[in-house]
């Protein structure tokens, strides 16, 4: 489990960090970037798509990083009535 989550992890990381890269600042964005806005629904539903691409993987990545840290716990500590595995003992002073 723990191997496909970070698997999907990595892939939504990737195409978030290309989504992005394909917004423009200045609003063009995809449209702009390949050929005329009919090919793609024009400016205003490509920005749209973008936008929805970015929030929805974000918010993917947020909630499989949650369950990953959910799912993998870190060591826990002895408890009070346990005894350790390997206990070491103090060396004893030699006898005079």
């Amino acid at each position: 489990m723990e191997t496909i989550l970070t698997i999907l992890i990595i892939i939504a990381s990737v195409l978030l960090v290309l989504v992005v890269m394909m917004q423009n600042p200045k609003g063009g964005g995809l449209s702009t970037d390949f050929g005329s806005p009919h090919q793609l629904g024009g400016v205003k539903r490509s920005n749209d798509f973008i936008e929805k691409a970015t929030w929805s993987l974000a918010g993917g990545l947020a909630a499989m990083s949650l369950i990953m840290a959910i799912i993998t716990k870190s060591p826990s500590k002895p408890k009070a009535g346990d005894t350790p595995a390997k206990t070491e003992q103090p060396a004893k002073a030699p006898k005079k």
